[in-house]
């Protein structure tokens, strides 16, 4: 009866342990972002945000084959989840050979969403591809080249 009391007090606190483990993970504390999301998976373990949480971590390391599979673990029971088909979206984008799907998923969930904070962040990821992923870029690799001269 105790346990049950201490989880039934701490529920409340769900959003906060959650919104703490993408905090730390955008600190790279990802110690602390795996407790916080535990706390938060073991308050509500039939949450998916719990599990977007682990999948947003390991995107952000680019560990793109572990978020990939958190993502469509959510998918697989929540079909409809806007935030993970985004994330998912995304890690494809940056994933060699799936950079036209994950662009593909990022505009069909853009039509079909009506939450501003999802097309935001479409429109944003967008951006990135562009600017980063699709664009030629000079590395600190082609930098520390020697530069050939005209008359050599």
């Amino acid at each position: 009866m105790a346990s049950e009391t201490i989880f039934e007090e701490c529920d409340t606190d769900f959003l906060l342990f959650l919104e703490g483990g993408f905090v730390a993970v955008n600190n790279a504390d990802e110690d602390s972002a795996l407790k916080l999301f535990m706390a938060a998976q073991t308050l509500r373990p039939n949450n998916s945000f719990p599990k977007i949480g682990y999948g947003y971590m390991h995107m952000c390391k680019l560990e793109l084959k572990a978020a990939e599979e958190a993502f469509n673990g959510v998918l697989k029971d929540e079909p409809t989840n806007e935030m993970a088909h985004s994330f998912l979206g995304i890690c494809k984008s940056m994933m060699p050979g799936k950079t036209s799907e994950g662009e593909q998923m990022l505009d069909d969930i853009a039509k079909k969403t009506a939450d501003s904070d999802i097309k935001t962040l479409v429109s944003r990821s967008h951006d990135f591809i562009e600017n980063f992923i699709k664009k030629k870029s000079t590395s600190p690799l082609d930098l520390a080249k020697p530069k050939k001269k005209k008359n050599d």
